[in-house]
């Protein structure tokens, strides 16, 4: 016979208004971190927005200009200083054709933004003519280096960089050296016949 007050079951340690209390806690304490990550997203780095004045070291002058951050160094150069050498070929830098000097390397100027090269010397195609031309650019109008031109200047730049930094360079290595630029006109052989020159002392 069994009795008739059954023993009560031993607690298991579990109960929904504890486990709600408990998980309610975690919701809190989840929502504010949220909140302090996003506080502290909002004190990040300032965004620079609008027209903002720079100054530039363009061949050898400083010059102010005003653009919006997401100007590249080609447009600033074509469009507010009228310096036209660089051309906008193609937008990722593959043609070469918009090649200019910056701290004496050869960069970019349609892949690179106008704001990343302040405080440096920046120097285009325009500072290596004038009344007593680069031996680079008599060597371009001896050897015919050029056809359509549009390419030209970017050559231009890149070949004295090139030449900069490998003043005895073979003929290999000019070809090699010159292969982030391309002539659509396919005057390679001249222009690697100028640069040749260059080497040889005229």
């Amino acid at each position: 016979m069994t009795d008739s007050k059954q023993k009560s079951a031993p607690k298991s340690g579990f109960s929904r208004r504890a486990f709600l209390r408990g998980s309610g806690a975690v919701a809190a304490a989840t929502a504010l971190q949220t909140q302090a990550a996003v506080a502290v997203d909002d004190q990040g780095p300032n965004v620079v927005r609008g027209e903002t004045s720079l100054t530039l070291n363009v061949n050898g002058q400083d010059v102010n200009v005003s653009c919006e951050p997401r100007t590249t160094l080609l447009d600033v150069l074509r469009y507010h200083l009228d310096l036209t050498g660089a051309k906008p070929v193609s937008l990722d830098g593959s043609s070469g054709a918009s090649t200019v000097l910056i701290d004496g390397k050869p960069v970019m100027a349609s892949t690179t933004l106008a704001m990343t090269a302040v405080g440096k010397e920046i120097k285009t195609v325009e500072s290596l003519g004038g009344e007593q031309p680069d031996e680079v650019v008599k060597a371009f109008v001896e050897h015919d280096a050029q056809q359509c031109g549009f390419c030209t200047p970017g050559f231009v730049v890149a070949v004295r960089a090139f030449l900069d930094k490998n003043p005895d360079a073979t003929e290999a290595e000019v070809r090699a050296g010159l292969n982030g630029n391309i002539c659509r006109c396919g005057t390679y052989a001249n222009i690697v016949e100028a640069a040749l020159a260059v080497v040889k002392g005229g």
